[in-house]
């Protein structure tokens, strides 16, 4: 998953032309550490259609902030430069309501095109 460190990355990122799912986490977060083993997997499933990057809640602040990320991990899809679907739940993701969301991101994002 690529890491992104500046506002400006995650921005340019996020204004393509295909689905990037964000996945706001922090380095004290257990349930963010939980999600690690099965993530690069996941990835693989959907690659070619989704692309996967990660931003440190504390090292941008001010971004999540604006995107009221309160809850980590936290999973934001943007499509074009627009949000399209996220995920945020208090309790801990497992990995198959990581893939439902997924999913659902794909299906979403398919019909605004």
């Amino acid at each position: 998953m690529e890491k992104v460190n500046d506002e400006q990355t995650f921005r340019a990122l996020t204004s393509e032309e295909h689905i990037t799912v964000a996945v706001f986490k922090t380095t004290w977060c257990k349930d963010c550490h939980y999600i690690e083993p099965f993530m690069p997997d996941v990835e693989k499933t959907y690659e070619g259609r989704i692309r996967f990057v990660q931003i440190d809640r504390d090292d941008l602040p001010d971004l999540c902030a604006e995107l009221h990320i309160l809850g980590i991990p936290s999973f934001i899809a943007f499509y074009k430069g627009s949000e399209t679907i996220r995920f945020v739940s208090k309790l801990r993701k497992t990995r198959e309501e990581i893939e439902q969301f997924l999913e659902r991101v794909v299906q979403v994002t398919t019909a605004l095109l």
